[in-house]
C-alpha cells in the first residue's frame, strides 16, 4: 500500500505539456522536416551505416531526470534520421519491403493522437477497421460474408489462418481437447519455396516442423502438383491426417505463383483447407494481366497478404481473410466477464477483435489505409503495381542485354534474380564475387537489392514494391553491377 497517498495527491502530475505552444512549434518543425526528408529522399544516400558516435549515443543509462523535447529531437535528427534502413528510397529493393508515403505518415500521426485501442467498443475506429476489411475483400473478389482481420504483417496473418484451418479439422473439438484427441498426426503441404513463416507457424501450432510436407518445385519454381497428389496419398495410406495446402501467390525468392487452380481442385477433391500466402503477390490481382492466374484467391478458404508491401503503406499492417466467418470466430472467441459486449454504451459496438485473434490490444492500423485508399483510389494503386511489374521486366531486359550478367530465373512478376559472371570461375568463386558486389552496391550507395540462393547460385535479388523507383534507377543498378564486377574480376 502506498504510504501517505493523500499527501501525494495534493500535487498530481500529468504527461501533458506545461507549455502547449512550445510543443506545437516543435511539432510543426517535425512535420515540416519529415516532409522535406521524404521530398528530397532521392538525393540522399540509399543506406549508410550508423556512425560510431550514433551507436554510442544508444548506450546511455536509463533516464532518471527530464530532458527538453528540443534536445531529444535534436538527438533524433543527428543520430537516428540520417541512418534509416532505406526502404523509403527509390533504389531500395531489398527483401520485399514497402516504401510508405508522406500522406500516410500524417495518417499515422492522427491515429497516434487518437490512441484508439481497436479491440472492443462502440467508437469510430472500430467502424473504420470494418470498412477497410470490406475493401480488402473487394480487392481480391472475396465473398462479402467472409471474415477478416488486420494484423501486424504476413507472418501473423498466416499463423492466424492456419489456427483456423487446424481447429476446423474433423469433429474432435481440437480447441478444447487438443491435438492428442485426434487419431493421428495432422500434416499440411507447401512448396519448397514457401516462406519460412509457414514452418514457424506449424511449429507454434504444436504440429512440429516434420508435419510440414515441402513439395518439390519445377524449373519455374512453382509447386509440382503431381508430387502433391502423390504425397497426400502416401500420407493417408500411412495413417497421417492431411488437413491443409498452402499455395503461394508470389514466392519470396522469385515471385513465382503456384498453379493455384490445380491446387484448388486437389483441395476440393481431398477435402483439404486451401490457404494462400499472398504476402505481396495477392495484390497483383488488381492488374488485368494477373487476374486470371490469381482468380483462385476468390475460392481459397483463407488468404494472407500485406498492405505495407504493395499498397505502399507505412509499417505495420497485414491482413488475413477467412471465407467461413463462423469457423474463424470459433477458433478464437472467448469473452470473460470483463470483456462482455453490452447493448448500449461504450461496451456495445461491433464484434470484438479478440473473437478473431489472439490480440486484445490493437492500434488504429486501419486509418492510414482508409485515408490512402480514399485519397488515391484503387485504380491508381493498380497502376503502380503494374508499373512495378513493368519495371521488373525492363530490368530483365537490361540484364539479358549484357553478356557479363546472367538471369537466374525468368521474371514472372516483380522479382528479378541475376548475377555477374566471369568465365573460368567456379560456383563458389562466383558466389563470393556476387556477394562482394552486393555489399559494395550497398556501401557505395548505388542501390540496395537483396540476395538469395537459387540452385546453389548466389543471386542479386531485386524485389520491386517501390512507388518511387524509375527506369533510370534500374539502369544505374546494372551499370553499378557491371562496374564492380569488372573491378573485382
Amino acid at each position: 500500500m502506498i504510504a501517505n497517498f493523500e499527501t501525494l495527491l495534493e500535487s498530481e502530475e500529468t504527461l501533458d505539456p506545461q507549455d502547449w505552444e512550445q510543443v506545437r512549434q516543435i511539432g510543426h518543425r517535425m512535420v515540416d522536416e519529415m516532409l522535406d526528408f521524404l521530398r528530397d529522399i532521392r538525393h540522399k544516400p540509399v543506406w549508410q551505416q550508423p556512425s560510431v558516435a550514433a551507436k554510442a549515443s544508444f548506450k546511455k543509462p536509463l533516464p532518471e531526470r527530464p530532458e527538453s523535447l528540443e534536445t531529444i529531437y535534436q538527438d533524433f535528427r543527428e543520430n537516428i534520421l540520417p541512418y534509416p534502413k532505406g526502404n523509403i528510397h527509390p533504389r531500395f529493393w531489398s527483401w520485399v519491403q514497402g516504401t510508405g508515403s508522406a500522406q500516410s505518415m500524417l495518417a499515422e500521426m492522427l491515429a497516434s493522437g487518437m490512441n484508439s485501442n481497436v479491440a472492443i467498443g462502440e467508437h469510430s475506429a472500430m467502424y473504420v477497421d470494418s470498412q477497410v476489411i470490406e475493401w480488402c475483400k473487394s480487392m481480391l473478389g472475396y465473398p462479402t460474408e467472409a471474415s477478416g482481420l488486420l494484423v501486424g504483417g504476413g507472418s501473423v496473418a498466416n499463423i492466424t489462418a492456419l489456427v483456423v484451418a487446424r481447429n476446423a479439422y474433423g469433429d474432435r473439438n481440437i480447441r478444447q481437447h487438443g491435438l492428442r484427441s485426434l487419431p493421428g498426426q495432422l500434416v499440411l503441404y507447401a512448396s519448397a519455396e514457401t516462406h519460412s513463416c509457414i514452418q514457424k507457424a506449424v511449429e507454434v501450432l504444436g504440429l512440429g516442423s516434420d508435419a510440414l510436407r515441402k513439395i518439390p518445385v519445377g524449373a519455374d519454381y512453382r509447386m509440382d502438383t503431381e508430387h502433391l497428389r502423390q504425397r497426400i496419398a502416401e500420407d493417408r495410406a500411412a495413417g497421417f491426417l492431411p488437413f491443409c495446402v498452402v499455395g503461394n501467390a508470389g514466392t519470396v525468392n522469385t515471385g513465382a505463383i503456384d498453379p493455384l487452380d490445380e491446387i484448388l481442385d486437389i483441395c476440393r477433391e481431398e477435402n483439404l483447407w486451401l490457404h494462400i500466402d499472398g504476402a505481396f503477390g495477392a495484390l497483383a490481382k488488381l492488374v488485368p494481366e494477373y487476374q486470371a492466374v490469381l482468380r483462385p484467391l476468390e475460392e481459397a478458404d483463407s488468404v494472407a497478404f500485406d498492405l505495407h508491401k504493395w499498397m505502399y503503406l507505412p509499417y505495420e499492417i497485414g491482413c488475413v481473410l477467412v471465407k467461413n466467418a463462423d469457423l474463424h470466430r470459433s477458433a478464437f472467441a472467448l469473452q470473460p466477464e470483463y470483456l462482455l459486449s453490452h447493448e448500449r454504451g461504450l461496451a456495445a459496438g461491433p464484434d470484438p477483435i479478440g473473437n478473431y485473434s489472439m490480440e486484445l490490444s490493437r492500434g488504429f492500423k486501419a486509418l492510414k489505409v482508409w485515408m490512402s485508399f480514399r485519397e488515391h483510389g484503387i485504380e491508381k494503386f493498380a497502376r503502380l503495381i503494374r508499373q512495378n511489374i513493368a519495371q521488373s521486366f525492363y530490368l530483365e531486359k537490361l540484364v539479358l542485354q549484357e553478356a557479363e550478367l546472367e538471369l537466374l530465373t525468368p521474371v514472372t512478376m516483380n522479382i528479378v534474380c541475376f548475377r555477374y559472371r566471369k568465365p573460368g570461375l567456379d560456383t563458389t568463386q562466383l558466389n563470393l564475387l556476387n556477394r562482394e558486389i552486393l555489399m559494395r552496391l550497398h556501401e557505395e550507395n548505388v542501390a540496395t537489392p537483396s540476395y538469395t540462393l537459387l540452385g546453389g547460385q548466389y543471386a542479386i535479388r531485386v524485389a520491386n514494391v517501390n512507388h518511387r523507383s524509375r527506369k533510370e534507377d534500374f539502369e544505374a543498378l546494372v551499370a553499378g553491377v557491371l562496374r564492380l564486377g569488372r573491378t573485382f574480376a
